[in-house]
């Protein structure tokens, strides 16, 4: 036994976050294609997405752990560990290219305080290039916007 380790409160945090995780499955349930929701649910409650909370989804959903965490790790937005989630994800794709992202990515500070990620594609090509902090997406973007996109997360 450790001396002075608070069991009863990890049990009790535990619990917290299971029921959290059974509150999150039991609203796709009866939903056609659910591992995505659910998968973007518990990354968005938790920060990630845990081996136990992997165990609990393949068990709710029928499907393998291999499969869920094969979804898991094949995605960017998803991340087996707290902690590794960019503050901003910039669009490094064919059309921000064509439209002068790398240019942008040279303006950049080389000390940023935060970690600049990149994704392939938002979906708004016509207009970039485009960069999504936290839920929000901003288009158009040219190299004072992105530096203040960046101070500002």
């Amino acid at each position: 036994m450790l001396i002075g380790f608070d069991w009863k409160a990890v049990w009790h945090e535990l619990a917290q976050v299971m029921d959290r995780l059974d509150v999150i499955i039991a609203a796709h349930a009866g939903r056609e294609g659910p591992l995505l929701p659910i998968l973007h649910d518990v990354q968005a409650a938790f920060g990630h997405v845990s081996e136990d909370s992997m165990r609990a989804i393949a068990a709710a959903l029928n499907l393998s752990r291999a499969e869920v965490y094969g979804v898991v790790s094949f995605y960017h937005d998803f991340h087996a560990e707290p902690g590794h989630s960019p503050a901003l994800r910039l669009c490094r794709a064919e059309a921000c290219q064509a439209r002068g992202v790398e240019a942008l990515v040279a303006e950049l500070p080389a000390a940023a305080r935060v970690k600049v990620g990149t994704v392939y594609c938002l979906g708004l090509c016509s207009v970039g290039p485009a960069a999504i902090v936290g839920g929000t997406v901003h288009a158009r973007l040219d190299a004072a916007r992105l530096v203040e996109l960046v101070d500002a997360a």
